[in-house]
C-alpha cells in the first residue's frame, strides 16, 4: 500500500480542474482496492517474472570500480523488458486501468521509455494505447516513436510550447478530461495530483527491494554506503530510495540535468542556487518548479529527454529540504564522459539519462572514503540514444584532433 498521501510535507497535493476531480477521484478509490486483492498482486508479481525478466540483476562494476576508488554495483533496469525502468510501472498501471473497467489508456513520454513501456503493456492487455509525444523529443528519439507504433499506440505529437515532456503532459490530460469515463491516464513519473506519485512510488519500489536484497546476499548481510539515481521527474530513484530512506546510515544521492551549466539558462536544476526555481504548481502538484519572476514556467534543456522537466516530484523536494538526500547536478559534457567510461570499462552503454547517474556518482566517490560500497541505478539502455550519442562522441573526438593540430 502508499507509504504516503496526498502530501509529502509542504509538497504535493491535488491542484487540478473541477472537471478531473470526478475521475481523480474514482481513481483513488480504485487504486487502493486493488492493488490490496490477492488476484491483482498474483497477476502483476508473475507478469513482473515471466513478461519484464525481473529480477534485474545487480552487477559488479570491477573495472569501473577501480577507476572510481570505491565499490560500484550497477542495478540492471537497461535490462528489463523495453529497456528501461518504466515498464514496472506501466504494466502495473494498465492491469489497474484494465481492473477499472478502462478501455483505452493514454500517456505522455519524454525520452520515450515510458511511451514504449505503455505501449507493450496495453498490447499484452489489448486495450487502445494513445501516446503524447513533445515534437523535439519524437525527432530525438525516433526509435522509440518506431518501436510504439510497432506495437499499436496512436503516437500524438505535442506542437505547443517547447515541445518537450511538460507539453505531451498537458495534451494528455486535455484528452483525458475530454474522455475521462472510458479512459485511463497512464503518468509516468512520481509526480501530478494524488494519487500518482503514491502510485508510481509504489510500482516502482520493486527496484529497491531487489536492490537491498540482492546487496545484503553479496556483502553479509550489510546496507550500501550510498545508493545513486538521475532525478527527472523522479521514479526511477524514488524507487531506488524507497527501501533505503528508513536507513540513515545509507547515503541518498540523486542527479540532476545541469545542461551547458546553471549559469547558462540551458538547464534542469530544480535544486540550483540561481533562483529560477521555487515553490510553485505545475500539472496537479506543488514542488519546486523552473519559473521566471511572474511565475512563467522557464523552459529546460538536457541531452537526456527523460531528464528534460521543469518540476520535481514531490517526494524529492521533502528529502531534499528535510536533509535526507542530496542533489548533485551533472551537465551534458559529463554525462557523456561518463557514458563512454562506463561503456569502455564495462561493455554496458547506460542511456543518457542514467549516464548522469553515472557521472553523479563519480562526483560522490571523490567524497566518501576509499573502498565504500555503492549503488547506481541504470534506469534504462543507450539503444534509444545512439544518434544522438554517436553525434557528441564524434563531435568530442574532432575537438580533440583539432585541439591536438594546434
Amino acid at each position: 500500500m502508499p507509504a504516503k498521501g496526498p502530501w509529502y510535507d509542504s509538497f504535493g497535493g491535488s491542484f487540478i480542474a473541477e472537471t478531473l476531480s470526478p475521475p481523480v477521484a474514482e481513481l483513488n478509490e480504485s487504486y487502493e482496492r486493488i492493488i490490496a486483492s490477492e488476484s491483482f498482486q498474483q497477476r502483476y508479481q508473475a507478469l513482473l517474472k515471466h513478461y519484464v525478466g525481473r529480477q534485474t540483476p545487480l552487477t559488479l562494476a570491477e573495472n569501473f570500480s577501480r577507476h572510481l576508488g570505491v565499490k560500484a554495483y550497477l542495478k540492471r533496469e537497461d535490462l528489463a523488458h523495453t529497456g528501461a525502468h518504466k515498464i514496472n510501472n506501466a504494466l502495473g498501471q494498465a492491469l489497474l486501468a484494465q481492473a477499472m473497467g478502462k478501455r483505452r489508456v493514454v500517456a505522455e513520454t519524454g525520452a520515450g521509455q515510458h511511451g514504449v513501456a505503455t505501449a507493450a503493456a496495453c498490447a499484452l492487455l489489448g486495450i487502445e494505447c494513445v501516446i503524447y509525444m513533445g515534437l523535439r523529443d519524437m525527432q530525438r528519439q525516433a526509435l522509440n516513436v518506431q518501436r510504439m507504433r510497432l506495437m499499436g499506440a496512436t503516437v500524438v505529437p505535442a506542437e505547443g510550447g517547447s515541445q518537450t515532456l511538460k507539453d505531451a503532459i498537458n495534451d494528455a490530460l486535455r484528452d483525458w478530461v475530454a474522455h475521462a469515463d472510458t479512459t485511463y491516464y497512464l503518468l509516468g513519473s512520481a509526480l501530478g495530483p494524488h494519487p500518482y506519485p503514491a502510485i508510481v512510488r509504489y510500482f516502482q519500489s520493486v527496484i529497491g527491494k531487489e536492490a537491498r536484497q540482492q546487496f545484503a546476499a553479496l556483502e553479509d548481510g550489510a546496507l550500501p554506503d550510498a545508493v545513486v539515481a538521475c532525478v527527472g521527474g523522479g521514479s526511477n530513484a524514488i524507487g531506488l530510495f524507497s527501501a533505503f530512506i528508513d536507513e540513515p546510515q545509507v547515503k541518498l544521492c540523486g542527479v540532476e540535468a545541469a545542461g551547458q551549466g546553471e549559469a547558462s539558462g540551458l538547464h534542469s536544476i530544480r535544486f540550483g542556487d540561481s533562483g529560477q526555481s521555487r515553490l510553485g504548481v505545475l500539472q496537479g502538484c506543488q514542488s519546486y518548479v523552473l519559473q521566471d519572476e511572474h511565475g512563467q514556467i522557464m523552459e529546460t534543456h538536457s541531452i537526456a529527454p527523460g531528464l528534460d522537466y521543469a518540476m520535481v516530484g514531490p517526494e524529492h523536494a521533502q528529502l531534499r529540504d528535510n536533509g535526507r538526500a542530496q542533489y548533485l547536478q551533472a551537465t551534458d559534457e559529463e554525462a557523456i564522459d561518463a557514458l563512454k567510461l562506463l561503456s569502455r570499462c564495462e561493455g554496458i552503454i547506460p542511456a543518457l539519462e542514467s549516464a548522469h547517474a553515472v557521472a553523479g556518482a563519480i562526483k560522490l566517490a571523490k567524497r566518501l572514503p576509499a573502498g565504500a560500497r555503492i549503488i547506481i541505478n541504470i534506469s534504462g539502455r543507450g539503444d534509444k540514444d545512439m544518434e544522438t550519442i554517436s553525434r557528441l562522441v564524434a563531435d568530442t573526438v574532432q575537438e580533440g584532433e583539432a585541439n591536438e593540430s594546434h
